[in-house]
Order: structure tokens, then sequence, then C-alpha cells
């Protein structure tokens, strides 16, 4: 398949770096943090407990699904203030966790692809989650970051599909999307009008019933394999010549 692509907007969690790795070790940086500076939360809320406030606060608090942070500092809050600590402890705990959550580990076809796609379009980040490009430090093969929490809502809500594209000065149907999940990614995609491009690392069946992606790889350098034999010189000079008059 060939269609014009003048953008691309990219996921990160499960696209670039897989995030159960990332999560186990927000969980136990955050247990051992307690234990320093806070024994009575740690012996109230060891792992396994503090994992089920924060998904009861997850529950809870349908409203605040677009931003992971809050969420986070809700259930931290609940923790400390359960286990009578003071709420000083509330942002260097949060920085703690932060600072666990963006170390990534990518996957390894991720850094050279992303590179690689980079220096063909104009990339965003474009996540429901809550990574901080510049401390991963890959925000330079970045044309900008917009989170769910920054936007207001989450994909696969149309609006910031459409947020992204305007920032890009695109055309949503000469933007790809790509991601690993089927309903926040792929499906959400494509009723905005976006094309998608869904990276199935366990090479899945599909398994939607309405939409199916306009591309299908299992890694990043595959996407770029096919920019590069579907993206002519024409397109690659328009690009970058509204990129440098911008």
């Amino acid at each position: 398949m060939s269609f014009t692509v003048r953008a691309i907007t990219l996921d990160l969690d499960d696209t670039l770096w897989p995030f159960a790795p990332i999560g186990a070790r927000i969980d136990q940086v955050l247990h051992e943090w307690m234990l320093e500076h806070s024994p009575a939360t740690a012996a109230m809320y060891p792992v396994a407990a503090m994992r089920e406030l924060r998904e009861r606060s997850f529950r809870d608090h349908p409203h605040l699904h677009h931003d992971l942070s809050a969420l986070r500092r809700l259930t931290l809050r609940e923790a400390l203030e359960k286990s009578s600590a003071s709420l000083d402890l509330l942002e260097p705990a949060y920085e703690a966790f932060y600072a666990a959550r963006n170390q990534v580990e990518y996957y390894p076809d991720a850094l050279d692809g992303l590179a690689r796609i980079a220096r063909r379009v104009p990339v965003a980040a474009l996540s429901n989650g809550n990574a901080d490009l510049q401390r991963v430090g890959i925000a330079h093969h970045f044309a900008f970051q917009l989170g769910a929490r920054e936007h207001g809502a989450a994909k696969p809500e149309a609006s910031i599909f459409l947020a992204a594209c305007s920032r890009l000065d695109c055309d949503p149907g000469h933007v790809l999307h790509v991601g690993d999940h089927v309903e926040m990614d792929v499906a959400g995609a494509a009723r905005a009008g976006l094309r998608s491009c869904w990276i199935n690392r366990e090479a899945r069946g599909w398994e939607h019933a309405e939409i199916v992606p306009d591309l299908q790889f299992t890694t990043l350098t595959a996407l770029a394999d096919w920019l590069d034999a579907n993206l002519t010189d024409r397109d690659f000079a328009q690009d970058h010549t509204r990129d440098h008059a911008a």
C-alpha cells in the first residue's frame, strides 16, 4: 500500500519501549523511598497494597484518566494521609516516582528506527502516558510532544489526534499515527481521519471488527524501510522546505 505521509504522530509506551518493566521498577523504587522517608507509609502500603490503592484511585476518578500524574499524586496523598505522614513528602515522593518513570529500556529497533523516521518526516509524540522526552533523552527527534494531560483528553478521542495534526500543519489524511494499541492508537486515529500504522511486536492477529490499520509492522525498522521505499524525494523536499520556513 502506498499513500502520502507528510508527518507522523507516534505513541511512546509499548511502542518505543515496554512499559511493564517501568511499572515494576516504579513500584519498587517508591517502596524503597517510603522505607527511608516514611516507614509507617511503607508498612501500611507495601508494593501490592500501593498498587491496589493506585488502581482504586483510577477507578474512582474517571474524570482524571487523561492525567496520570494527577492520579499518581492522589494515590501518594492518600497513602501519606492514612499513614499519618507529613504531606511535605508528597512532592519528593512524586519526584522519586517520576525519575523512575523516565528510565526506559528501548526495544532493540526503536532508537535507530526513530532516528531514520525523523530524518524523513516531522514526528510528534502523542501519548496518554506521562513520559518526559527531555528526561528520557530523545526530544531532539520530535517536532513536539502532546500528552493527554496537556490536551485535556486522551486517545482514542479524536480531538487529541486533530490537535496534533493542526500543530503539524497537515491534513489528517496526510498524517500517519503509529502505535501498539488496537483501540487507542489504530482505531482512534482512523476515526479521526488519520492514516494508521499498527506496531504489532508479538505478530498477533488483527481482531477489530470495523477498522483495519493502513500499515502493520513488527518493528519501527520496517516502518522506516517502508517510508524509504514510498516517500518520494519530492515529498521529502516539500516537508523540509516547510520546516525551514516555519
